[in-house]
């Protein structure tokens, strides 16, 4: 059976933060993912986690300064420093809310600035933070963002993530997929999924509805579809992760759940019957 997170940076706007864990184990959901955790004490977060009883599957590390425009840091010469302080506070988040991936951002490209020493730079910076986070059993996690919601961002594509991590050799660097993302940029998702899963480089995966990330059964992709192809090559290769629900409700969130709870129905329809 597939796992789904709620997002609660975009799922339960209509509750404050703190109030969206409790939300989101009503409706069903045993796993939470968001941004960033930083504007509380990890204690106030994992009171709410354990009061829920939902596991934190997934958060970011700190952007740099996202008020300002900037998505992630790890690609910028010159923010090393920085970089390393902030992994190492999500790192302390991750060991207190039991989180075994942290999302690092490549950041948004300077104008004018060559690839090359950028790359050169991500790359350091990635292995360093695997490095840092192996001895907690914490994943790391890069993730290809489309450029029409992040104008300018230096990861882009499926294939271009994977040669960073076969390039680096860490066994704790994986690929965020995203299927919106994916779609966005590339296309070709299913037979994307089918190629990159079993290589065991992908560590999670998000949905939303393309074009307009809404639900994931609205748009242009077939989200059962895809849905069933992940479940199948999942139980082919052994992959057990999460998929994340980053999405922006419609409407109210559990009105928008419908999706899910169809699901959830046709599972228990064709679930096996205890011996």
């Amino acid at each position: 059976m597939l796992r789904f997170a709620a997002n609660l940076s975009m799922l339960y706007g209509e509750h404050a933060f703190l109030e969206r864990f409790a939300a989101a184990a009503a409706d069903g959901f045993e796993g939470v993912e968001y941004l960033f955790p930083y504007a509380f004490e990890p204690a106030e977060i994992a009171g709410r986690l354990q009061g829920a009883g939902l596991t934190q599957v997934l958060f970011n590390a700190p952007p740099g300064d996202w008020g300002a425009g900037e998505r992630g840091i790890a690609c910028l010469p010159g923010r090393e420093a920085e970089f390393r302080s902030g992994f190492l506070q999500a790192l302390a988040y991750a060991h207190e809310l039991h989180c075994t991936r942290v999302h690092v951002m490549a950041g948004v490209t300077p104008a004018q600035a060559p690839r090359p020493p950028l790359r050169d730079r991500y790359l350091a910076n990635l292995h360093w933070a695997a490095e840092q986070a192996r001895p907690a059993g914490v994943q790391v996690l890069i993730e290809p963002i489309n450029r029409r919601d992040f104008p300018g961002y230096f990861l882009t594509r499926q294939d271009e993530a994977h040669a960073v991590v076969q390039e680096l050799g860490c066994p704790n660097l994986k690929v965020q997929m995203d299927l919106y993302h994916c779609q966005v940029v590339e296309g070709d998702v299913a037979m994307k999924i089918r190629d990159y899963l079993p290589t065991g480089r992908v560590g999670h995966f998000q949905i939303a509805g393309v074009p307009e990330r809404h639900e994931p059964d609205e748009g242009e992709l077939d989200i059962r579809y895809l849905l069933a192809v992940i479940d199948e090559v999942a139980a082919a290769s052994g992959w057990d992760g999460w998929l994340g629900c980053e999405y922006r409700p419609r409407a109210g969130t559990r009105e928008g759940l419908a999706w899910l709870r169809e699901l959830r129905a046709q599972g228990e329809r064709t679930r096996p019957a205890a011996a």
